[in-house]
């Protein structure tokens, strides 16, 4: 294990731009089953310092080159007993550095159906093969002659069996694929074509109808899009290399001849030269071209499953409106608006359907009784889900409360992603076992308002909603990328041990959703927590988990004021010493930045504590329980712009950001389509990265630049400037995407022999 530690630190190092005894030290405690927001913010002293994103990178290369281990000792097992293993593949396989190069020196190796060149073996023209590439002065012809027996019938399919030989030779020589991989990267061409007949049923690929690109730098967005356009069967891809060459013989059949001496004039040169093209064209283009498609799509993945996370990132840690007591209407138009109320706590208080819209039209009784519900509840905050209706219940809204005395309630439109999931599920249903699964959603609604952090972690990640392509991606990636999300977001922020649900607790450090919900039910049968060490008399809980849960765990007015604050239960020894320093009661404290600032850190270090978690002590102390959260704000849509119809060029707006992408943001103005900005009107410089200037959540301000209503897209601008409006992007560049499905796997009857290679490629991921 430790030889295995050595090896994964100083190839992991590098890349997170650390030392190998930092990557070292993380490792093991990653294995000792440390979370990364744990050893981030409580062994800054073990690691050097490592940060969370670091620690997440290690940890994904981690799992990576251990995959790539244990393929690597599975295919030196194989070899070993096939008892073909020598030296110099022993060290080859040893160096391999990637999956792909692994299976590259795996292939001569690798057990397989008989093959065309097996079958030639068996009818005895391996040493035909032989002697074509011993003598390239003889005439493979003449050589074939002496073959023509039994089987062979002919001079003709002699050398054919000699040729397969001769292809898999090629086609099994590891460096050789290596290099022919690296000139396919360098020179590739992307191209996609619209299925013959299907200009009209596609439209929405139109873009990619003949498009060609440099594979190497497709943005991942565009490559997603044609490759689900080619999953619907609208558009065909191919890879082209060489394309533009008009040599008789191609850069990639000379490739193959340079790694075989293949450059003479003899008659087996010639035809060592044909084969070579023939190898190519039939065998290694197509199987080549297949591995390029792949390492695009999974580019195009990690890039996916980045935007993704960001975006999640920002709207778990959007700001909270508080604990203030809210109204959640979830919009319907024939079953009419759902109604839930909550105190500042998120606890339910009621519930009712209102029917102000047809076939009912119940306007006044709608309002009425929503007016006296904010009476009787003293409703602060109206949150309003932004499905179908949503505009047009903000409206009845806003006509009651013009009409209601004093204090008015804050109305606001929030995404409602997920509220239906998360209305049918187990934690729905465990939470009010009696409600109707038409009303939990209004609750999430309104919750989500309160604070989106508690509320959204109920929901699979995947069905918030701010994804690019998610349902594209390779799941299992999508699945742990978010939840390492969701879990550095929860522990960033920190959890009210006595007031959390169980799903909010269960991404706490250290806690499993059986831990989590028998905290809870301790909880439910003691009362509150008075102290975070009460949280060792739970079931099944003990100190190691206790070790990696408590620092994110904050217990308010309890009998340990420092419970309240992100400073680890171990070292609260150190915290006193610095009270004590101070000649202050911990309580006055707690707060006084000025007091604070004028110690000296470096005066509390010890064999167990160094200077970094003295720092962060110090910084607690100044602000305890401080939310890393921003202020609490809202878009005020525009009076009278409530559908795609009412926008006209040139109107300025505001909105919300709702997602994201690497091609630009899509805002909510109010009208159920979001516009979209394109990276190059966000700013009147040049964005690189889009989430360089927005994040989820921002309100921002817009202006109308086209509204093209048939096909529901809006494009909007940032841009305070009147310049020209740029070409239209590409592809899914111009518009939200289109609705995601999953991959297919049948053949398209239109599609090339690479398309149909690549079908079947798909079906074996």
């Amino acid at each position: 294990m430790a030889a295995d530690i050595r090896f994964l630190s100083a190839a992991i190092a590098a890349e997170i731009n650390a030392r190998p005894e930092q990557a070292a030290a993380a490792i093991g405690l990653i294995d000792e089953g440390a979370t990364v927001p744990f050893i981030a913010r409580y062994r800054k002293e073990v690691t050097g310092g490592l940060d969370d994103t670091q620690l997440r990178n290690l940890s994904e290369r981690l799992v990576y080159l251990r995959e790539l281990e244990a393929r690597r000792t599975s295919i030196v097992d194989s070899i070993n007993t096939q008892g073909k293993m020598t030296d110099e593949l022993a060290a080859k396989l040893g160096r391999a550095a990637t999956k792909a190069e692994l299976e590259d020196l795996y292939l001569p190796y690798k057990p397989k159906r008989r093959t065309r060149a097996e079958i030639a073996r068996e009818r005895g023209l391996g040493p035909l093969a032989d002697a074509i590439w011993a003598d390239r002065s003889a005439d493979p012809a003449k050589l074939a002659e002496a073959y023509v027996s039994g089987e062979v019938t002919d001079v003709k399919m002699a050398l054919e069996g000699a040729r397969d030989i001769v292809a898999e030779t090629i086609s099994e020589n590891a460096d050789l694929l290596g290099r022919l991989r690296n000139h396919m990267r360098a020179g590739a061409q992307l191209k996609a074509k619209v299925v013959a007949g299907k200009q009209e049923a596609g439209a929405k690929f139109a873009d990619y109808f003949d498009h060609t690109e440099r594979w190497a730098t497709a943005p991942g967005h565009r490559a997603l899009a044609m490759l689900r356009g080619w999953n619907e069967e609208f558009l065909t891809l191919s890879i082209e290399v060489d394309a533009d060459d008009t040599s008789p013989v191609k850069p990639a059949q000379r490739i193959i001849a340079a790694a075989f001496q293949m450059g003479g004039k003899g008659p087996a040169d010639v035809w060592l030269m044909e084969v070579a093209g023939w190898t190519w064209r039939v065998k290694l283009s197509t199987s080549l071209s297949l591995d390029l498609m792949r390492e695009m799509r999974e580019r195009a993945e990690e890039e996916a499953i980045h935007v993704f996370a960001r975006n999640l990132k920002d709207l778990l840690l959007a700001a909270p409106a508080g604990s203030r007591a809210t109204m959640g209407l979830d919009p319907g138009i024939r079953t009419g608006v759902k109604v839930a109320i909550v105190d500042g706590t998120g606890k339910l208080l009621e519930t009712t359907t209102v029917y102000p819209f047809p076939p009912r039209n119940d306007v006044r009784g709608a309002q009425a009784e929503l007016a006296a519900l904010i009476r009787k509840h003293n409703v602060e905050l109206i949150s309003i889900g932004n499905g179908t209706g949503s505009r047009e219940t903000e409206k009845l809204v806003a006509d009651m409360l013009t009409n209601l005395p004093g204090a008015k309630p804050t109305k606001v439109i929030v995404s409602e992603a997920g509220a239906s999931i998360y209305s049918a599920s187990e934690t729905a249903a465990l939470e009010f076992p009696g409600l109707d699964v038409s009303l939990r959603g209004a609750v999430s609604i309104a919750r989500r308002l309160q604070d989106p952090l508690a509320e959204l972690v109920k929901i699979e990640p995947k069905a918030i909603g701010v994804g690019q392509y998610q349902h594209d991606v390779d799941q299992g990636k999508l699945a742990r990328s978010l939840d390492a999300v969701v879990e550095d977001a929860v522990n960033a922020v920190g959890v009210d041990l006595n007031m959390a649900s169980a799903p909010l607790l269960a991404r706490v450090s250290g806690l499993s959703k059986s831990i989590a919900e028998a905290i809870v039910a301790h909880r439910d049968q003691n009362g509150a927590f008075a102290s975070r060490r009460e949280l060792l008399k739970v079931a099944r809980l003990g100190n190691r988990t206790f070790e990696q849960a408590a620092g994110f765990l904050r217990i308010s007015n309890g009998k340990e004021p420092l419970d309240a604050s992100s400073v680890h239960p171990e070292a609260y020894g150190v915290a006193k010493k610095i009270v004590a320093a101070c000649g202050r009661d911990l309580r006055s404290l707690m707060g006084d930045s000025a007091a604070l600032k004028a110690v000296d850190p470096r005066q509390f270090i010890d064999e167990q504590f160094g200077l970094p978690t003295v720092k962060d002590i110090i910084a607690e102390l100044e602000k305890p329980g401080r939310d890393p959260r921003p202020s609490f704000k809202t878009a005020t849509f525009a009076e009278g712009i409530d559908e795609i119809t009412d926008l006209k060029p040139g109107m300025m707006l505001e909105g919300t950001v709702t997602n994201v992408a690497a091609f630009g943001a899509f805002v909510d103005i109010g009208v159920h389509q979001d516009g979209l900005v394109h990276v190059s009107q966000l700013a009147d410089k040049f964005v690189k990265d889009p989430h360089e200037v927005v994040k989820a959540g921002d309100v921002v301000k817009v202006r109308v630049v086209e509204v093209d209503v048939k096909r529901k897209r809006i494009a909007l601008s940032m841009r305070r400037d009147d310049g020209d409006t740029p070409p239209p992007p590409r592809g899914g560049d111009r518009g939200k995407p289109a609705n995601p499905k999953f991959m297919k796997t049948e053949k398209p009857s239109s599609q090339s022999a690479f398309g149909a290679a690549l079908a079947e490629a798909m079906k074996r991921r």
